[in-house]
């Protein structure tokens, strides 16, 4: 007994669920569902790279707004910096430079120390 008589059986006791099974049979039907699954699995712009890719893409946009927004301020620090009051500014704050005629003092507070320098 063949497909095709299965098929004829089935069709003949349900003739929706026959209708349906004669229809996926059909060579073309079968193609199109080949290549659907080849396109969406196995090709190289698969659907599947194409959200891998997507969500990379994403990421990187993320990252393109951090280092937008780190570059502006960054120009507004090197800006602050143009003219020697700044510069001097950020040399006492950062580098802990002095006067020769001045003495400085750091004040670390209780929970700015980490418990292993506490000794």
């Amino acid at each position: 007994m063949g497909i095709r008589q299965k098929i004829e059986r089935i069709k003949s006791k349900n003739i929706i669920l026959g209708t349906l099974l004669s229809g996926l049979l059909n060579k073309y039907v079968l193609i199109f569902m080949i290549f659907l699954v080849w396109m969406i699995f196995f090709d190289g712009s698969s659907w599947l790279l194409h959200r891998e890719l997507d969500g990379e893409i994403e990421k990187l946009e993320g990252n393109k707004e951090y280092f937008e927004n780190e570059i502006a301020t960054d120009k507004s620090q090197i800006k602050k910096l143009t003219d020697s009051a700044g510069l001097e500014r950020f040399a006492r704050e950062e580098y802990l430079m002095k006067k020769d005629n001045e003495e400085i003092y750091i004040i670390e507070y209780e929970d700015s120390i980490s418990p292993n320098d506490k000794k």
